[in-house]
């Protein structure tokens, strides 16, 4: 189905497979979309979610997409497992993949914790995101819905905001809308933005009005307030102030650009509520194509030959 056997980033991914994820999940959307929502193109296909971290948008959007799919699905936690009595991550997946599993979901603080994981088991390996490396699948539905709000990605002008240095979304966006053709500008306080970013071969600035005025889209991200201790930014009110989505910056440019958010907001940081509600936002959008593309995702790496879309 695709050249590939597991997917855990886009930077190395073929287009030809990043392609052909995102047609396919226009069918899973269209049957998302109907009075079945399901299909048995998994069955008898055993998946397991490895989740160290925690999730909500996530997690469940890979249960649900699974279920879909007529999948066993089984979600492991961590914080209830034999993790806790201090046993290893290489022996808690050989444990697992000892119970014959076809594929496995990982999300890890530790960046590389998904290559790590294809060592040790047979199945196909679907990276959920991994420390500050990358989150493809977040990535490949915002593809998605960028394809589906403007017919094409190639030449769309897409300004990403905030936090670009510990984004693994950042990273994951930044290689899918290189791979496909899109325009890139990154911006946020100097704190927050990796020294290596032109070798992501993007521009920067530090002034948000310029991206606002450039672009068709604009990606917002999320101020990891957990990191505000390390002094990044000098509070929440001055970032909202300098870099934040504000309904007075959004309202005053003189055409539409579309917002997107992978979630969780931090409403009143670096997005307003009046702004991520309003008919620009595409981020329950964003939420839907989660399961259609990982319902595609799941299915080009794991179905049959014979099992047919």
């Amino acid at each position: 189905m695709l050249k590939s056997k597991h997917l855990i980033g886009l930077e190395n991914f073929p287009t030809s497979d990043l392609n052909k994820i995102i047609d396919t999940s226009f069918k899973f959307k269209e049957i998302l979309e109907g009075s079945e929502r399901k299909v048995n193109l998994l069955k008898d296909k055993t998946i397991v979610n490895m989740f160290f971290e925690n999730s909500t948008r996530t997690k469940i959007s890979f249960t649900l997409a699974e279920k879909r799919l007529g999948a066993d699905s089984i979600n492991f936690s961590s914080s209830t497992s034999s993790v806790k009595k201090g046993e290893t991550l290489k022996d808690t997946i050989q444990n697992i993949d000892a119970m014959k599993i076809d594929g496995a979901v990982i999300r890890h603080g530790h960046p590389g914790s998904a290559l790590k994981l294809t060592q040790y088991i047979d199945g196909a390996v679907i990276n959920a995101g991994d420390g500050s490396h990358e989150h493809p699948t977040q990535a490949i539905l915002d593809m998605v819905t960028l394809k589906e709000k403007f017919g094409k990605i190639k030449d769309l002008k897409v300004g990403i905001i905030g936090d670009i240095l510990n984004s693994r979304v950042a990273r994951s966006d930044i290689f899918a809308l290189k791979k496909l053709g899109a325009e890139i500008v990154v911006c946020g306080p100097s704190t927050l933005l990796p020294s290596n970013a032109k070798n992501l071969g993007v521009n920067i600035t530090y002034n948000i009005d310029e991206v606002l005025s450039w672009c068709d889209v604009v990606i917002g991200l999320r101020i990891q307030l957990e990191r505000m201790h390390l002094g990044r930014i000098p509070s929440k009110r001055e970032y909202h102030s300098e870099f934040g989505l504000t309904y007075e910056r959004i309202n005053k440019l003189k055409k539409d650009i579309v917002i997107m958010h992978p979630g969780p907001m931090n409403r009143g940081v670096e997005i307003d509520s009046k702004i991520a509600d309003s008919e620009n936002a595409v981020i329950l959008d964003q939420v839907l194509n989660g399961v259609a593309s990982r319902m595609s995702i799941l299915y080009l790496l794991l179905a049959d030959k014979s099992q047919k879309l």
